[in-house]
């Protein structure tokens, strides 16, 4: 198919909404749960297997292709405009990755210094945006895929590498629920590219958590971020000690 990876992000959404398990469906399957999870990590579900699952949810697989059609329609990236905008106001972009991370109107103004006044003009800001449609009641609905990223490089970004970045780095790592871990050695582009790979896997089950972690209560749930960088790099000093006919450029070959 070759809308594997919305369909399959269709697919663990209305799971999710119905509140069933990985364990569910691999009865259904008569596989192992780890199975199961192997196959939502590599997408790599059968036409048997999916109107398999289809029918734990009461669903045709017509049904969840059309489901997946409208979740298509949702915004994926936003404009320059949209991102500068965002970061020019520090409460909105606030409210904006809070709403992000699946909290409600009542929560975000009862945890942060947001009056209830000012926080209608935000939501009604950001439904003006377009990233939410705000209902009745102060209730939203998300107008951005799963699939939302920044802009490469754009404000957000550089807000990040501005800010949140320093902030982020700032720290022992020593404390609960913190780790910080340093490596560093000579491999090939092709080892480097493998671990690339594997880095965007764990960004996947990083998303995964924050979504399987939104049913729980607030009070079970802690902002947490995960940085990972890789490049080919070597401390400034040790570089101005090499000699001028080491000519090697990565990923290119002598």
């Amino acid at each position: 198919m070759s809308q594997t990876r919305p369909l399959i992000n269709t697919l663990k959404q209305e799971l999710r909404k119905r509140r069933i398990t990985y364990k569910q469906v691999s009865a259904a399957l008569d596989l192992s749960e780890t199975s199961v999870k192997r196959l939502f990590a590599e997408e790599a579900f059968s036409i048997k297997r999916l109107e398999k699952v289809c029918e734990l949810l009461h669903l045709d697989l017509s049904d969840l292709i059309h489901l997946m059609e409208r979740n298509i329609d949702l915004t994926s990236q936003f404009t320059l405009e949209q991102e500068q905008e965002l970061v020019s106001d520090i409460r909105l972009l606030l409210v904006a990755l809070l709403l992000m991370n699946k909290l409600t109107f009542e929560e975000i103004i009862a945890v942060y210094d947001i009056s209830e006044t000012e926080g209608i003009r935000l939501l009604a800001q950001l439904d003006r945006m377009k990233m939410i449609e705000l209902q009745p009641g102060n209730r939203v609905k998300l107008m951005i895929s799963q699939n939302f990223e920044w802009l490469p490089g754009g404000p957000i970004q550089k807000f990040f590498e501005s800010t949140v970045q320093q902030e982020f780095l700032d720290s022992s790592f020593s404390k609960p629920g913190e780790f910080r871990i340093f490596a560093s050695g000579m491999i090939s582009a092709s080892a480097n590219a493998e671990l690339i790979r594997k880095m965007h896997h764990l960004a996947k089950e990083m998303h995964d958590a924050n979504v399987d972690s939104e049913s729980l209560p607030l009070e079970q749930r802690f902002g947490t971020s995960l940085m990972m960088a890789i490049r080919p790099w070597e401390i400034q000093a040790f570089k101005e000690l090499r000699r001028s006919g080491d000519t090697r450029v990565f990923g290119k070959s002598r």
